[in-house]
């Protein structure tokens, strides 16, 4: 699996095109033959066609670019890792043309999470990772890792004394991975300190961000000094909650090489209907944001005057004891907020119990508002203590803005506020 590049002039010419331009023609007509279709079709088949024995020879070879097997390679899929290396990555290329920007797309969030770490660390390294991430991630670390021999290690990734100590504490380290905006207390990281601090004490540490909440539209990490940038597709980049996928992009061709091998081996490349609908997402990812952003800041505003609110956690409120660095490595704030009811988890049952318009259920960024208690869902499997200590206590509560009119959503949480 070749990156995304050739005779491809889509890609070629939108990197330096505006982001939502590059949204809707990067990699477009990537892999089509001479008269491409206006919409990229979707490959659905499991295996490709030779026209002879001596084509194929050459192919699994390594003599000729071709596509063998879905699980290999397959069109539909290669347009996605294009449209994501112009998305994620044109900044970095532009600054250096020589730079290799890859995307290696997984089959969900976590194949993908799991990829980017097992391609930088193998059994008796350490890996480095933010104190608050996502559920599932804490799982892979304690029940995954541990077991191969990779030991993990948490890390206050809002404090870069706390960060450069971590790292001269832990040489054997080979990634440091963290979320920002963290899910779901809304802390962020410097990702261009966190970098630095990297390079100055241990170059050998890759930076992997989980940039899922923020898109490539609102924050892109590789231009920051990452090194590795993780997303869950499922979330903002396909937006319409029909998708379980993933996506790793990564400036450092050992690391793309690596996680070709565990999407081969490992079986857990996507299949091809899934990309074409990511595809078909991201085409609109940039008006959507838009929507999302400002739905969610007319909220977060509104929550922070209401009575029965003790805290509302929003990058975007200037009360927001990192706003600043939010203005400074992020386009707009993002649609992801949470806050802490006056009568803590009794008090949100019956919110999220009695709310309309707001769909109960977790994940994230689709078009339409969720609503979730990260205590006893998202992060149920973390150990309490640890929960508590990275700020996610028994009385929070996620929400995920979608695009409804803002009137309305507005009117939902007063009525159901009103009913606690």
């Amino acid at each position: 699996m070749e990156d995304s590049k050739g005779p491809d002039y889509k890609e070629q010419f939108c990197l330096d095109c505006g982001f939502a331009t590059r949204a809707l023609h990067a990699g477009e007509h990537f892999g089509q033959p001479h008269t491409p279709s206006h919409t990229n079709p979707i490959y659905q088949t499991s295996t490709f066609v030779f026209a002879s024995a001596e084509e194929g020879a050459r192919a699994f070879s390594g003599q000729d670019p071709a596509y063998i097997y879905t699980r290999l390679g397959n069109p539909t899929v290669k347009v996605l890792e294009a449209k994501i290396n112009a998305l994620e990555g044109a900044g970095v290329k532009l600054a250096n043309p020589d730079l290799r920007v890859s995307t290696v797309a997984f089959s969900s969030g976590m194949a993908a999470i799991t990829g980017a770490l097992l391609a930088s660390a193998q059994g008796g390294d350490e890996i480095l990772m933010g104190n608050v991430v996502y559920g599932a991630t804490e799982h892979l670390a304690s029940n995954v890792l541990a077991r191969l021999g990779i030991r993990t290690f948490d890390v206050d990734v809002s404090d870069l004394a706390v960060v450069r100590a971590a790292i001269a504490a832990h040489p054997k380290a080979k990634a440091i991975l963290f979320e920002t905006p963290m899910n779901p207390t809304m802390v962020l990281a410097d990702i261009a300190g966190v970098a630095r601090a990297v390079r100055e004490v241990n170059p050998d540490i890759r930076v992997i961000v989980d940039n899922t909440f923020a898109t490539p539209y609102l924050q892109r990490p590789l231009e920051l000094g990452a090194d590795i940038v993780v997303h869950s597709a499922t979330k903002y980049i396909c937006g319409h909650g029909t998708v379980v996928s993933g996506l790793v992009t990564t400036t450092v061709d050992r690391v793309k090489d690596e996680l070709y091998k565990l999407v081969k081996d490992l079986g857990s490349s996507p299949g091809p209907f899934d990309a074409w609908l990511v595809n078909q997402g991201l085409k609109t990812l940039p008006m959507r944001m838009d929507r999302h952003c400002s739905n969610a800041m007319a909220i977060a505003r509104h929550l922070d005057r209401h009575p029965k609110i003790a805290k509302v956690f929003f990058p975007g409120l200037e009360s927001h004891p990192q706003h600043a660095l939010a203005k400074a490595q992020m386009k707009d704030f993002g649609g992801m907020l949470s806050f802490e009811l006056v009568g803590g988890i009794e008090a949100g049952r019956t919110l999220m119990n009695t709310i309309k318009v707001f769909t109960l259920a977790v994940s994230l960024g689709c078009v339409d508002s969720l609503i979730q208690h990260p205590a006893s869902m998202t992060h149920a499997c973390v150990p309490r203590d640890k929960r508590l200590a990275g700020g996610i206590t028994d009385g929070l509560v996620r929400v995920s803005v979608g695009i409804e009119d803002v009137e309305d959503l507005i009117r939902a949480l007063d009525v159901a506020l009103a009913g606690i």
